[in-house]
């Protein structure tokens, strides 16, 4: 689907995906600065690593190449889970 509402047979290139993110952030009352159609990919590795899935799994699904690369997009959203700090509490 382009950004216009009409169903193409190729898929959606970076610069729609991220108009279409922007939009729907404004729309819901977000600051769209700072987010990309990397914000979707980042969440996505992010949900997955933290539900459990393998890197290998991950990496099928985003195309990376490497953990290496795959590691720069996963975001540490339990900072505090099994922090060691939780010992002493």
């Amino acid at each position: 689907m382009t950004r216009h509402r009409r169903i193409r047979d190729q898929r959606l290139s970076g610069e729609a995906v991220s108009i279409v993110v922007k939009e729907r952030l404004t729309a819901a009352g977000f600051d769209p600065d700072g987010y990309s159609g990397h914000s979707l990919r980042a969440g996505f590795a992010t949900s997955a690593a933290q539900a459990g899935a393998s890197s290998w799994k991950i990496r099928q699904q985003t195309g990376h190449a490497s953990d290496a690369m795959l590691s720069r997009y996963i975001r540490d959203g339990e900072l505090f889970v099994d922090n060691a700090v939780a010992a002493l509490l």
